[in-house]
């Protein structure tokens, strides 16, 4: 593990060295399986991480370093980018260096001000690294005792779940209403992720395509329900617009052909695209066809206005490229391609992991959508929202979880009748933190970190910060939170927290926060 770690990041080469002794015992039964997560999940990471790297310090080197240690006790997810991260930050700890600047003076133990980032040592000898032993899960009394005063905070609404389930071995630790179903909002997510993994492979990508009818020269655009397709400038990685209309333009000119008839087809999806909450900022109509998911600035993330016609606009910025590159086209209109369409160019989207990552992170309804009907098209059903829950449903069925009460009528969770458990949602978690579910991992790196990314970025400030994974869910009168934790003795525990009937979201989204965190920090073994 230090020499992977070594190898992509040379100068933490002092901090490595310190832990060396603790790590090795380590390294000898993980490091293949390690490599190969590491080297899977760097790209993807890189790019959710890179804009708050100057963040990574008080509670990184925690969450890095547990986790790490976590593969080998709980067959946890790795996550490279945080590890690599805790041991620069921890180097700078040993150097005298606080902790990150939010503001005010980066000093140590000053009031206020950040804490520095704890020792690696320290965190793996916690987990057995020195010792040579693990410590016993949290004991479920002193858990109730810690989270049932917490939970019962009249903040939290009418109706309130919970569920905590030890990662390692699957066991339930606490539970309060945990097979209650209650509207999950866009912890759903967590579910449509699994349920894509698991029908299409980590590594399934989505090719957009441009084919060309010679019978009647009309040039198709094929729809391949990649809302990730981008026609900026710096694709970032993401499938490009303008790279699929250079290439297209080229194959053009070789077939000595300069005008076309432009169609576009969007036959992949039925149905509505109109999602049961009607036109809303933080949902573009759903189609296999968009680009840049129909957004009206240059947002990536986040509610902002859509267009109405995503397919429409899409079919038209491309007839624009192809004519920056002297192709002339028709205003674009509907059509289907044939089977004698011959294929002129195409772009793929990033692995399907990099899609789920994106999805949780950002908690993206857009790329939620398309992956339950991604997952209906897979299952060979109808892929509409109805199509699309019941194959997500379909899916979890079978992965043997526990699916009593549950119903999904979309993949985002923007739908008020979707209905879940606090059971199921850890079982998700636990799933996918399963080595006989490698193609699942992407569940887990996917979920913000507290403190630092995704929704979780401006949460956990005053603790827990980089310990605490998790996927958030807000509705008016709905307030959730699942994810992973790990706690003081070392254990990466999963947790579900639901909530009904909130009045106040910010006050209801704190008593959750608090709850996790003091979950964070239980030496309850």
């Amino acid at each position: 593990m230090v020499r992977a770690a070594n190898a992509v990041r040379p100068r933490l080469a002092r901090a490595a060295a310190a832990a060396k002794p603790q790590v090795t015992r380590i390294s000898r039964a993980t490091k293949p399986r390690v490599s190969r997560i590491v080297r899977a999940a760097e790209p993807q990471v890189a790019r959710i991480m890179r804009p708050k790297t100057w963040q990574y310090t008080a509670g990184a080197a925690t969450a890095g370093l547990a986790l790490a240690a976590t593969v080998v006790t709980a067959a946890g997810p790795w996550d490279s980018s945080g590890q690599r991260t805790a041991e620069r930050d921890w180097a700078a700890a040993r150097e005298g260096v606080g902790g990150a600047d939010h503001g005010g003076d980066s000093g140590s133990g000053t009031a206020g001000g950040p804490r520095p980032a704890p020792s690696a040592v320290s965190v793996l000898t916690g987990l057995g690294g020195s010792a040579g032993t693990v410590r016993p899960a949290p004991d479920t009394k002193a858990l109730a005792g810690v989270l049932a005063p917490l939970l019962k905070d009249p903040a939290l609404g009418t109706r309130r779940a919970a569920a905590v389930v030890d990662v390692t071995s699957g066991r339930s630790l606490y539970g309060t209403g945990a097979h209650d179903t209650l509207t999950p909002a866009s912890t759903t997510k967590i579910a449509t992720a699994v349920a894509a993994l698991s029908a299409l492979g980590a590594d399934h990508r989505l090719t957009t395509r441009a084919v060309f009818e010679p019978d009647t020269g009309e040039l198709v655009l094929v729809g391949a329900g990649d809302p990730t397709l981008t026609a900026h400038r710096d694709a970032g990685g993401w499938a490009s617009l303008r790279t699929l209309a250079d290439r297209t333009a080229a194959a053009l000119k070789k077939r000595g052909v300069r005008e076309v008839t432009l169609s576009y087809d969007t036959t992949l999806y039925a149905g509505s695209s109109q999602h049961p909450i009607g036109v809303n900022e933080n949902l573009a109509p759903v189609s296999a066809l968009m680009v840049d998911e129909g957004r009206t600035d240059d947002s990536a993330s986040g509610p902002v206005l859509r267009v109405t016609d995503p397919a429409a606009v899409a079919a038209r910025t491309f007839g624009a490229l192809l004519r920056t590159d002297g192709i002339r086209s028709t205003a674009p209109g509907p059509s289907k391609a044939t089977g004698r369409a011959e294929p002129l160019a195409a772009v793929s989207s990033p692995p399907l992991s990099a899609l789920v990552e994106r999805m949780l992170t950002n908690s993206d309804n857009d790329i939620a959508e398309a992956l339950a009907r991604q997952t209906a098209v897979a299952a060979g059903g109808r892929a509409d929202f109805a199509g699309g829950a019941a194959a997500v449903g379909a899916r979890l069925k079978k992965l043997e979880l526990p699916l009593s009460g549950a119903e999904f009528h979309d993949g985002s969770g923007l739908d008020r009748d979707d209905r879940l458990t606090a059971d199921l949602l850890t079982g998700l978690l636990v799933k996918a933190a399963d080595p006989a579910h490698p193609e699942l991992r992407a569940v887990l790196t996917g979920l913000p970190v507290a403190g630092f990314t995704g929704t979780l970025s401006s949460r956990y400030t005053q603790g827990a910060a980089g310990v605490v994974r998790a996927k958030t869910g807000t509705l008016t009168g709905v307030n959730t939170l699942a994810g992973t934790v790990v706690d003081q003795d070392g254990h990466l525990l999963a947790f579900a927290f639901l909530a009904s009937g909130t009045t106040d979201p910010d006050a209801a989204q704190s008593a959750l926060d608090t709850a996790a965190t003091a979950l964070a920090g239980c030496g309850c073994g």
